[in-house]
Formats: structure tokens, C-alpha cells, sequence
């Protein structure tokens, strides 16, 4: 279900829904949730399942039940766009959440930060813990180790012949561990990975490492 590594001497778990457990920090870290774009999509005609606005939601509540976090840190664009039917839905779920909540912000992110301060969720434009710098957009800053999103990185996983499978990746380079996006219908950018580089596909399942 999960696969656990070591960064600069700190411990993650890497979780097939996409998030990453600190256990030396208690914080749960989640990029690209993307809340609101499939009430966007909706409004503008995709026929896309009414029900699919409620998993996003669901599989937050699973990995935080999971992992009991003390702390839950989002990587950017938690929200896709303005104010819709999931800010309502997200102000509720606000409600049953024990943790202290910290947004990044990312690009998506135009809602006023004074209306996620109003239900205890502090905004920032980055975050630095110890040697770790949290960010929306990759960074490269000298003497940090940088965790971030933006990318929607995906990995293709070829077999024999012609077979192909598309999965969302943790990819890991020298200096970023860039997070696969958390949400549903976002999107991949496919990595070419490089030497001495690390990629972790997940499937509904399981984190699996395949370079």
C-alpha cells in the first residue's frame, strides 16, 4: 500500500493515493487536489458523474484515517478555480478535520486567502522545515531538498510488444521529490527520467518502483 524511503535522513511514506506521510513531523503532505474543477467541467457540459465530486473528499478522508497526521500540508491548487457547489462541500469537510491545515498556494489557487483563513487554514507562498523547502512549483535552491507538485508527473510503463500502461508517479531527482497530482481528471506530464533519477508509479492499490 505504501513504500517508505529516506531523504536527507528524514523518513516518508510514499501512499498510492498520491500523499506522503512525515512521520518525524506528523504532517501529511498532498499537491494538485484540484477541488472544484470537476463542478467546473459540469457547468460547461463534460458529462462527468455527479457522484465523482465526492471522491476527491473520500479518499482524503481514507489516507488521513490512515496515517492520524497532526498536520496536513497542501502543495498548491487545492482549489482548481473561483468559488463553486465544492467550496461548500469543502467548508464541511473543514469541519471534521483535527489537524492543523497549511496551504502552499499554488497557481489555481485565486480564491481570497482570507476566506481559507476563515476556517483555519493558514496560506503561504512556501514553506521551509529543517533542510526541506515546500513549494507549489519546482524549486532549486542551494542547501534545501525541495517538495512539490505542479507537474502532474505520469510515467509510461511499457511491456512486451505493444503493451502500455499510463500511471501517476512520485518522481525523484537530486533535488525535488515532485508529487503526483491528488485529485481526479487532472491531467499527466509524462517524465523521461534520467540517470540516477527514482520513479514510483501507483496503481489503486500499491506504490511501485520502476526506475
Amino acid at each position: 500500500m505504501k513504500k517508505s524511503i529516506q531523504l536527507n535522513n528524514q523518513h516518508f511514506d510514499l501512499h498510492f493515493s498520491g500523499a506522503v506521510y512525515w512521520p518525524e513531523e506528523q504532517m501529511l503532505l498532498i499537491s494538485d487536489v484540484h477541488l472544484g474543477k470537476i463542478s467546473h467541467f459540469r457547468k460547461y457540459g463534460s458529462a462527468v458523474p455527479n457522484s465523482a465530486i465526492t471522491e476527491n473528499f473520500d479518499r482524503l478522508n481514507n489516507v488521513i484515517a490512515q496515517f492520524q497526521p497532526k498536520s496536513i500540508c497542501f502543495l498548491g491548487d487545492l482549489f482548481h478555480s473561483s468559488l463553486n457547489l465544492e467550496w461548500d462541500l469543502f467548508q464541511s469537510w473543514m469541519q471534521t478535520i483535527t489537524a492543523k491545515v497549511v496551504l502552499v498556494a499554488g497557481n489555481h489557487d485565486i480564491i481570497s486567502h482570507l476566506k481559507y483563513e476563515e476556517l483555519g487554514v493558514k496560506v503561504l507562498s512556501e514553506l521551509q522545515i529543517g533542510t526541506f523547502l515546500l513549494t507549489h512549483h519546482p524549486e532549486e535552491r542551494e542547501g534545501f531538498f525541495n517538495f512539490c507538485g505542479h507537474l502532474h508527473p505520469g510515467f509510461k510503463l511499457r511491456g512486451l510488444g505493444r503493451q502500455q500502461l499510463n500511471l501517476r508517479c512520485f518522481y525523484i531527482n537530486e533535488q525535488q521529490l515532485i508529487f503526483p497530482a491528488f485529485g481526479e481528471f487532472t491531467g499527466n506530464y509524462w517524465i523521461n527520467p534520467k540517470e540516477g533519477d527514482r520513479i514510483f508509479a501507483i496503481t489503486k492499490k500499491e506504490v511501485i518502483l520502476v526506475y
